[in-house]
């Protein structure tokens, strides 16, 4: 008797929720207009991306903590609003964040993007081609250590957008890494950090375009500037040296070593979430050749750099080669360059007779459906991005750094790169940071110091890039364990050791680089510190594989 009236008590509280909530948020008058948020541009613009990245971290679940976030700022958004905190919450979550973040067109540019990759993606797989590319570094590359640096070079060699680098590197190597026993979250690592890494560094990438486009609205020659900035990108370079050299030492610390001990083992997961493990393998056409994996890869990179000069005005004549990738979409040049990658490939295929048309169609939802937790996660991520936005955190950064500026000049590459770091870690977005910070350190060193423009330019890239890496709600770390088919928080957790001895070692950098003002001084003295590092890990004990073998498990 006392359970069913505890059912019925809860029955009534639901239908009365059901009532009273929608009733809140519908009859209030709309008094949107001229509003500014009572906590605009202060510090709290940075509570609700930290209490989702907390929250992750600590419940390892990352959904329910980009929502909770999300909901934060829109409780912080509405106090103080005059249609009533909980319609202004509701309209400004669901409605201007949601809704518009779905909406945007820039966004939904990226998600064609992504789901055209999954789609080729799962061509790749059922064509054979991944499965040949396999054979063959099964044949050639015999050891752990040179699939992971095979892993390297290829994430390096497409360098033209981080999106692609990711999933392609992912469904290319992780059949090779899971033979050769090397986890899941190493994997993550491996591509993560040769995919913005490599192309904030690369004259001709997204990365290149946005952070020259930044510049030009801020009045400076924006591809010159960039490409002056790169021997001080001390984070990117410093992060390519070192992830060889802790492949090639066989180093590994903190998290990392013991997901790589398990994957000795024969578990490359470690932990219960094992995403696509029991997913129905694709038939594999088993007289797939490696050429049937790369025409869609280098087809995808000819369309890609030919959609993005397009949309920067190189074909109606508006702009040179230069000009038009520097004043690029990336999101409407990427999802043309896809597009139109995807009709070609479906043609190879039908020439080369791998599929019926009717199972190259299928490909569409099967590799949206390979896609979907992904685009999930970076639906939710730009949502709190957008949610912080409207608080005012970029305000409150700038506010932040220039009241530094005075008296710090020598210091302030240092001060940028320790400022970058923190907006891309809160809001997960190394694009956003750029364009929030940039226009400052141009407004801060025009007219006064060039070269220090330059290092200040460097010191928000690579701030930008340390952050993106540590941080849960940021779309590369989110794609990279997407490429992997990893759990994301494995990623992230054994990724955030490595990052931050990288991103030490940089700050210490740009001190140096800032009296010193050339990159040759300050990037072999973290050469120094990295090679000493993994000498001194190494030495106590830092190796999975040394690990393995006293467990009897053959390395």
């Amino acid at each position: 008797m006392k359970g069913r009236r505890l059912r019925l008590l809860l029955g009534a509280i639901v239908v009365l929720s059901a009532i009273i909530i929608p009733l809140a948020v519908f009859a209030a008058e709309d008094g949107s207009a001229e509003y500014e948020p009572s906590f605009f541009g202060t510090w709290v613009a940075l509570v609700p991306p930290v209490v989702a990245i907390a929250l992750a971290l600590i419940t390892k679940e990352v959904y329910s903590s980009l929502f909770f976030g999300i909901l934060v700022g829109g409780i912080f958004w509405a106090t103080g609003h005059p249609d009533g905190i909980v319609r202004a919450t509701a309209v400004h979550v669901f409605q201007d964040g949601f809704l518009g973040t779905i909406t945007d067109s820039y966004n939904m540019a990226i998600l064609i993007f992504t789901t055209v990759l999954g789609v080729l993606v799962v061509m790749m797989n059922r064509s054979g081609g991944a499965a040949a590319f396999g054979r063959w570094a099964k044949a050639n590359v015999k050891s752990r250590v040179g699939v992971q640096i095979v892993t390297i070079i290829l994430g390096c060699l497409i360098f033209i957008d981080d999106y692609f680098n990711c999933l392609t590197v992912g469904t290319v190597m992780r059949p090779i890494t899971d033979a050769h026993r090397i986890s899941r979250a190493k994997l993550s690592y491996l591509i993560d950090s040769t995919a913005a890494p490599i192309c904030i560094i690369a004259p001709i990438s997204t990365w290149a375009a946005a952070v020259s486009d930044f510049a030009e609205k801020a009045g400076e020659s924006g591809f010159q500037l960039f490409l002056s900035s790169i021997p001080y990108n001390f984070y990117a370079l410093l992060t390519i040296f070192f992830v060889f050299a802790l492949v090639l030492t066989k180093t590994d610390y903190g998290p990392m070593r013991k997901h790589e001990i398990n994957a000795l083992k024969g578990d490359v997961y470690t932990t219960p979430d094992r995403p696509f493990a029991d997913a129905k393998e694709d038939e594999v056409n088993p007289n797939g050749r490696v050429i049937d994996l790369v025409v869609p890869v280098v087809t995808l990179v000819i369309t890609s750099i030919l959609g993005l000069v397009h949309s920067g005005g190189f074909f109606s004549g508006d702009a040179s080669f230069v000009d038009a990738f520097a004043q690029a979409d990336a999101s409407v040049g990427l999802m043309y360059g896809a597009v139109f990658a995807l009709i070609i490939s479906i043609i190879y295929f039908m020439l080369r007779r791998t599929f019926k048309f009717t199972e190259l169609i299928q490909c569409i939802p099967d590799g949206w459906r390979v896609m979907a937790a992904g685009e999930l996660i970076l639906i939710f991520a730009w949502t709190i991005n957008s949610t912080t936005g409207s608080i005012g955190a970029k305000f409150f950064v700038e506010a932040a750094l220039q009241n530094s500026a005075a008296g710090l000049m020598n210091m302030l590459p240092a001060i940028i790169f320790l400022a970058a770091c923190g907006l891309a870690f809160a809001t997960g977005t190394s694009w956003g940071t750029f364009g929030i910070l940039i226009p400052i350190v141009i407004q801060v060193f025009a007219g006064t110091d060039q070269q220090l423009m330059i290092i200040g330019m460097s010191a928000c890239m690579a701030g930008g890039v340390f952050g993106d890496h540590c941080s849960p709600i940021s779309d590369t770390t989110v794609l990279s364990s997407t490429g992997a088919q990893s759990n994301h928080l494995n990623h992230v957790t054994t990724q955030i050791p490595y990052a931050v001895t990288v991103g030490i070692t940089t700050f210490i950098g740009f001190v140096i680089a800032g009296f010193a003002r050339t990159p040759i001084i300050s990037l072999a003295v973290g050469v120094i510190i990295l090679l000493l590092t993994l000498f001194f890990i190494k030495k106590r004990g830092g190796s999975a594989e040394a690990d393995a073998s006293r467990e009897h498990v053959p390395a």
